[in-house]
């Protein structure tokens, strides 16, 4: 099967990497269906879409609620018949503050975005992917190198980022019977609105307060499309991409 007759669906959609990697599967040939909170966004992802937006399904909704995850992927069932690729990219962090301050909302607020929405999607994905014809898909999830190492006062982002790499191993197993295959992306600074705050400096493991470099976001695109055109019987099982100077390789 060629991507022009595959299915993705990508979390997150409407800004950032999400948008990025959605408008890359589009250009090389999936039909996509958007989902993120805010309509809107979703809407200016479709009109970069250009031409392409013909191939484009729009659902809003919270990946965090069982309901709505069950219905985005019906939704996408009904419109493409099938599905071929999850990218779980949808993510929030708390505010940077001492994890004593934190509070029991903030926290949860991004377990359910970051690790609970994840889980839920590969569920729906799992259900769909294992009994089509043909059979199988792919899954892959947005880890970032907080996966490997955090920042200053990132605990709830950091703990749902090694636990996403868990969800992936878990997934990479269990899928292997169904001809499933999932990997995971790790990505440190992508230039989106998440981290322009890189640009005036940003906490570093010593104390100190440092600018960092980014990435054109459009880098990590190319990447998860990469990911996606592979045939079923390869995988990425891990992928890092990061500015190539950024303070994260040696001791800064």
């Amino acid at each position: 099967m060629t991507t022009r007759n595959k299915v993705a669906l990508v979390t997150g959609a409407g800004s950032g990497i999400g948008r990025s990697a959605a408008l890359a599967l589009l250009r090389d040939g999936f039909k996509v269906t958007l989902t993120g909170r805010r309509a809107e966004a979703l809407e200016e992802t479709q009109k970069q879409a250009g031409d392409l937006a013909g191939n484009t399904l729009a659902v809003p909704g919270d990946v965090g609620d069982p309901d709505n995850v069950r219905a985005l992927f019906a939704a996408t069932k009904d419109a493409f018949g099938r599905l071929d690729f999850l990218f779980n990219n949808a993510g929030m962090g708390a505010p940077p503050v001492p994890m004593e301050d934190l509070t029991f909302e903030q926290w949860t607020a991004v377990v359910n975005v970051n690790l609970t929405g994840a889980f839920l999607c590969t569920q729906e994905a799992i259900k769909i992917m294992k009994a089509q014809d043909p059979r199988g898909g792919r899954i892959v999830n947005n880890g970032s190198i907080s996966a490997h190492a955090p920042r200053p006062y990132s605990a709830p982002y950091t703990a749902t980022k090694h636990a996403i790499t868990g969800l992936t191993k878990s997934t990479s197993l269990d899928g292997r019977e169904h001809d499933i295959a999932c990997g995971q992306i790790d990505i440190g600074n992508a230039a989106t609105e998440m981290t322009e705050r890189m640009k005036e400096g940003v906490p570093q493991a010593d104390g100190s307060i440092a600018v960092e470099a980014r990435m054109d976001v459009e880098d990590i695109g190319r990447a998860v499309a990469f990911m996606a055109s592979l045939p079923l019987e390869s995988n990425v099982q891990t992928m890092t991409v990061m500015a190539t100077k950024m303070p994260f390789v040696g001791r800064g």
